[in-house]
Protein backbone atom coordinates (compact mmCIF):
# COMPACT_ATOMS: atom_id res chain seq x y z
CA UNK A 1 0.00 0.00 0.00
CA UNK A 2 1.24 3.40 -0.56
CA UNK A 3 -0.36 6.77 0.34
CA UNK A 4 0.46 10.06 -1.28
CA UNK A 5 2.77 11.75 1.30
CA UNK A 6 3.48 14.26 -1.28
CA UNK A 7 1.42 15.26 -3.77
CA UNK A 8 4.51 16.16 -6.17
CA UNK A 9 4.24 15.30 -9.38
CA UNK A 10 0.57 14.35 -9.55
CA UNK A 11 0.07 14.78 -14.00
CA UNK A 12 -2.85 14.89 -16.18
CA UNK A 13 -3.19 14.45 -20.14
CA UNK A 14 -5.49 14.50 -22.14
CA UNK A 15 -6.31 11.40 -25.41
CA UNK A 16 -7.71 14.05 -27.53
CA UNK A 17 -4.64 16.39 -27.18
CA UNK A 18 -1.03 15.66 -28.09
CA UNK A 19 0.45 19.47 -27.05
CA UNK A 20 -1.98 20.63 -23.81
CA UNK A 21 0.69 18.61 -22.06
CA UNK A 22 3.24 21.25 -23.50
CA UNK A 23 1.30 24.21 -23.21
CA UNK A 24 0.04 23.88 -19.50
CA UNK A 25 1.62 22.53 -16.56
CA UNK A 26 -0.33 21.67 -13.28
CA UNK A 27 -0.02 23.26 -10.17
CA UNK A 28 -2.70 21.84 -8.02
CA UNK A 29 -4.84 18.96 -9.70
CA UNK A 30 -7.94 17.37 -7.70
CA UNK A 31 -8.84 14.58 -8.69
CA UNK A 32 -12.20 13.08 -8.59
CA UNK A 33 -14.85 12.20 -6.25
CA UNK A 34 -17.03 9.37 -6.31
CA UNK A 35 -20.64 9.92 -5.24
CA UNK A 36 -23.76 7.93 -5.03
CA UNK A 37 -25.87 10.71 -5.57
CA UNK A 38 -27.71 11.29 -2.69
CA UNK A 39 -31.17 9.59 -1.31
CA UNK A 40 -34.40 8.17 -2.69
CA UNK A 41 -36.83 9.18 -0.21
CA UNK A 42 -38.48 6.02 0.66
CA UNK A 43 -40.98 8.02 3.25
CA UNK A 44 -44.43 6.97 2.84
CA UNK A 45 -47.98 7.83 4.82
CA UNK A 46 -47.08 4.82 6.78
CA UNK A 47 -44.55 6.56 8.59
CA UNK A 48 -44.97 7.19 11.79
CA UNK A 49 -42.04 9.34 13.03
CA UNK A 50 -38.79 9.38 10.47
CA UNK A 51 -38.67 9.79 7.11
CA UNK A 52 -36.99 6.86 5.50
CA UNK A 53 -34.55 6.87 2.67
CA UNK A 54 -32.34 4.29 0.38
CA UNK A 55 -28.92 4.78 -1.45
CA UNK A 56 -29.16 4.92 -5.56
CA UNK A 57 -28.19 2.03 -7.17
CA UNK A 58 -25.71 4.20 -9.73
CA UNK A 59 -22.61 6.14 -9.09
CA UNK A 60 -21.12 9.35 -10.33
CA UNK A 61 -17.67 10.51 -10.83
CA UNK A 62 -17.79 13.84 -9.83
CA UNK A 63 -16.12 16.70 -11.36
CA UNK A 64 -12.04 17.18 -11.22
CA UNK A 65 -10.39 20.61 -11.18
CA UNK A 66 -6.96 21.62 -11.86
CA UNK A 67 -5.03 25.03 -11.52
CA UNK A 68 -1.80 24.95 -14.06
CA UNK A 69 0.47 27.29 -15.30
CA UNK A 70 0.08 28.07 -18.67
CA UNK A 71 1.02 29.50 -22.14
CA UNK A 72 -1.13 31.77 -23.90
CA UNK A 73 -1.50 29.36 -26.90
CA UNK A 74 -3.19 27.02 -25.14
CA UNK A 75 -6.63 28.72 -25.88
CA UNK A 76 -6.62 27.35 -29.70
CA UNK A 77 -5.75 23.73 -28.14
CA UNK A 78 -8.49 24.36 -25.25
CA UNK A 79 -11.37 25.74 -27.86
CA UNK A 80 -10.54 22.82 -29.89
CA UNK A 81 -11.20 20.09 -26.39
CA UNK A 82 -13.83 22.11 -24.81
CA UNK A 83 -16.75 19.50 -25.03
CA UNK A 84 -15.09 17.06 -26.39
CA UNK A 85 -15.45 13.17 -24.59
CA UNK A 86 -12.25 11.80 -23.94
CA UNK A 87 -9.65 9.90 -21.87
CA UNK A 88 -8.71 11.58 -19.42
CA UNK A 89 -5.55 10.44 -17.19
CA UNK A 90 -4.39 11.16 -13.68
CA UNK A 91 -0.55 9.86 -12.89
CA UNK A 92 -0.21 9.88 -9.52
CA UNK A 93 3.31 10.93 -7.60
CA UNK A 94 3.86 6.71 -7.80
CA UNK A 95 3.39 6.61 -11.30
CA UNK A 96 -0.23 4.92 -10.53
CA UNK A 97 -3.18 6.01 -12.63
CA UNK A 98 -6.51 6.84 -12.86
CA UNK A 99 -7.92 6.83 -16.05
CA UNK A 100 -11.56 7.86 -17.07
CA UNK A 101 -13.77 9.32 -19.83
CA UNK A 102 -14.51 13.05 -19.51
CA UNK A 103 -14.55 15.80 -21.15
CA UNK A 104 -12.86 19.95 -20.48
CA UNK A 105 -15.64 21.80 -19.69
CA UNK A 106 -13.89 24.95 -18.48
CA UNK A 107 -10.50 26.52 -19.30
CA UNK A 108 -10.19 30.14 -17.20
CA UNK A 109 -7.42 31.76 -16.92
CA UNK A 110 -6.98 33.94 -13.26
CA UNK A 111 -5.85 37.54 -12.90
CA UNK A 112 -2.57 38.23 -14.41
CA UNK A 113 -0.30 40.66 -11.88
CA UNK A 114 3.00 42.11 -11.53
CA UNK A 115 5.10 39.33 -9.81
CA UNK A 116 2.95 36.65 -9.90
CA UNK A 117 2.48 33.89 -12.45
CA UNK A 118 0.13 33.25 -14.42
CA UNK A 119 -2.64 30.31 -13.55
CA UNK A 120 -5.58 29.36 -14.84
CA UNK A 121 -8.76 26.83 -13.62
CA UNK A 122 -9.61 23.94 -15.51
CA UNK A 123 -13.03 21.76 -14.79
CA UNK A 124 -13.04 17.90 -15.96
CA UNK A 125 -16.61 16.66 -16.06
CA UNK A 126 -16.37 12.59 -16.22
CA UNK A 127 -18.97 11.33 -18.57
CA UNK A 128 -18.31 7.40 -17.83
CA UNK A 129 -19.23 6.67 -21.08
CA UNK A 130 -17.09 6.07 -23.91
CA UNK A 131 -16.65 7.25 -27.53
CA UNK A 132 -19.45 4.18 -28.68
CA UNK A 133 -21.71 5.92 -25.83
CA UNK A 134 -21.11 2.97 -23.87
CA UNK A 135 -21.01 3.00 -19.91
CA UNK A 136 -17.53 2.68 -19.27
CA UNK A 137 -15.80 2.94 -15.75
CA UNK A 138 -13.15 4.63 -14.38
CA UNK A 139 -10.19 2.35 -13.87
CA UNK A 140 -7.07 2.98 -11.96
CA UNK A 141 -3.63 0.71 -12.04
CA UNK A 142 -1.23 0.52 -9.30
Amino acid sequence: MAFVDDGHPTRVTFSASSSAALLFYEREVTPPGVSAGGENDTTTMRNTQWRTKAPKQLFSLTPMTEVAKYDPAIYDEMVSMIGVNQQVTITFPDESTLVFWGWVDEFTPNALTEGTMGTANVTIIPSNQNASQEETAPVYTA
